[in-house]
């Protein structure tokens, strides 16, 4: 009556992959859950919905704000604008604008130049040396040099110290990471930022025509569309459940018969990693990045392409020669105090948290799965374990679960709600989502074991 238009929400609850009845709501939360609720209030200021989606494990969730509250506001060696800046280069590479929009407002709110927000060639230049670093961060981290550090420490007037630099190596990472998460849980933007609400006033059938052109639909639509879920009889996927089992259980048999000889495991190893490039992520449509996020970084034709592809051998990073444990943790925290330790216990929980369930089954080892995960997406980015079976990935994770994967590690602007839906078919989403956590920090540190290497032959 009064003339002013009231906002209201375009999508239904925090996440467009997972119905809002099945996520926590807020206020019949537990108390430990409550008290993180709180934590991320304090420190956003906000009740995000990535923390409503991550809350499904809280003591990952509770890890994960602890590093990202240090990261982004506890003394560092980067200012506070500067922090800020770097999360939208990072999130912008992935056209994260979800992410891209929460930091743009808190840069402002920490004083940033509202110019720098026109481009990235408006920021200092000291920003823009580290375009190249990003570019390659997020997609093709295997061939980061020490000739890229060297230029970034010194670049005279623009240089960056070394505990600069690693705290921006770690928000770049931590970014490209969370735009996975991001894509990989469809989070929904909030009422309160762009494509979270329309001024347009509820339609007859629930939804109005520019809804549906900004790939906003009512559930309804979603259920009865052809590229939303896809109907499954639920003995056909009981069964995928109940095969998986009995792979995980055939597999711990052969492993406690005989084990394979190095040279084999190293064959299943380059086996696994050509496959891995013939895994097309996402039926390969192409996402155009919309100027408004592009704007943030250069080079937007840049992206993600297999290792092996075009004649280009990367020799296989190998573990052993260096891993987080023997150096990356130590390098971090010599650099910048504490974040090793707040990094290595947030991979810690993501690899190990388990509530002994797969599905319908209760008291289940699953750490042979999660193991598959993890080392198939390290994998994908060319770093092996001398001592992992690659023979077991094939077996444990079946192609529309590779795609899925795949498309959430290298290009999660590409997964769609058909993919999540696809994979894993009788599993809650609380195990879809731990499985994102694992994709998220095993994802974080491959990226962080090339740009470490790298650092240190450049010190060494």
């Amino acid at each position: 009556e009064l003339g002013v238009r009231i906002p209201r929400p375009l999508g239904h609850g925090p996440s467009r992959f997972i119905p809002e009845k099945e996520t926590v709501q807020v206020g019949s939360e537990d108390a430990m859950m409550h008290a993180l609720f709180a934590d991320s209030f304090a420190a956003l200021g906000r009740l995000d919905n990535v923390t409503l989606v991550m809350v499904f494990h809280p003591q990952y969730l509770e890890s994960f704000l602890k590093t990202q509250h240090y990261l982004l506001q506890m003394d560092g060696p980067l200012p506070l604008h500067y922090r800020h800046y770097i999360g939208i280069m990072a999130a912008a590479r992935h056209q994260c604008s979800y992410l891209v929009n929460l930091h743009v407002n808190d840069f402002l709110h920490v004083g940033g130049d509202p110019k720098w927000l026109n481009g990235l060639e408006n920021a200092p230049q000291k920003l823009q040396n580290l375009g190249e670093l990003n570019k390659m961060l997020a997609h093709r981290p295997w061939l980061i040099t020490k000739e890229h550090i060297e230029q970034l420490l010194k670049t005279e007037e623009n240089s960056w110290s070394l505990a600069e630099l690693i705290h921006a190596v770690v928000l770049l990472t931590h970014y490209h990471s969370l735009a996975s998460f991001t894509f990989g849980c469809g989070i929904s933007p909030e009422i309160d930022c762009e494509g979270g609400h329309t001024f347009r006033p509820p339609s007859v059938s629930n939804y109005c025509i520019c809804d549906i052109t900004n790939g906003y639909h009512s559930v309804e639509e979603i259920h009865a569309s052809p590229t939303g879920s896809i109907p499954v009889s639920s003995t056909e996927s009981v069964c995928e459940v109940e095969a998986l089992m009995e792979k995980m259980k055939q597999l711990q048999e052969c492993r406690d018969e005989e084990e394979a000889s190095q040279e084999e495991m190293a064959t299943r190893f380059e086996r696994e990693k050509r496959e891995s490039m013939f895994v097309c992520s996402s039926e390969d449509e192409e996402s155009a990045a919309t100027r408004d996020v592009s704007r943030h970084f250069e080079d937007t034709s840049y992206g993600y392409k297999d290792f092996s592809r075009h004649g280009m051998h990367v020799p296989t990073f190998r573990v052993q020669d260096y891993s987080w444990e023997d150096h990356g943790y130590s390098l971090v925290n010599r650099l910048y105090p504490d974040v090793g330790q707040l990094l290595d216990e947030k991979f810690h929980i993501a690899y190990n948290l388990t509530y002994n369930t797969m599905a319908m089954h209760k008291d289940v080892d699953t750490s042979m799965l999660r193991r598959a995960i993890w080392n198939y997406i390290h994998c994908m980015f060319g770093i092996r374990y001398d001592d992992y079976d690659y023979g077991e990935i094939n077996q444990l994770l079946d192609r529309s679960f590779k795609v899925y994967i795949k498309t959430v590690v290298c290009t999660p602007e590409k997964t769609t709600k058909r993919m999540y839906d696809s994979f894993w078919r009788q599993f809650e989403h609380s195990e879809k989502v731990h499985v994102n956590l694992l994709l998220v920090e095993a994802r974080m540190q491959a990226e962080l074991l090339y740009a470490l290497r790298a650092i240190t032959r450049y010190m060494t």
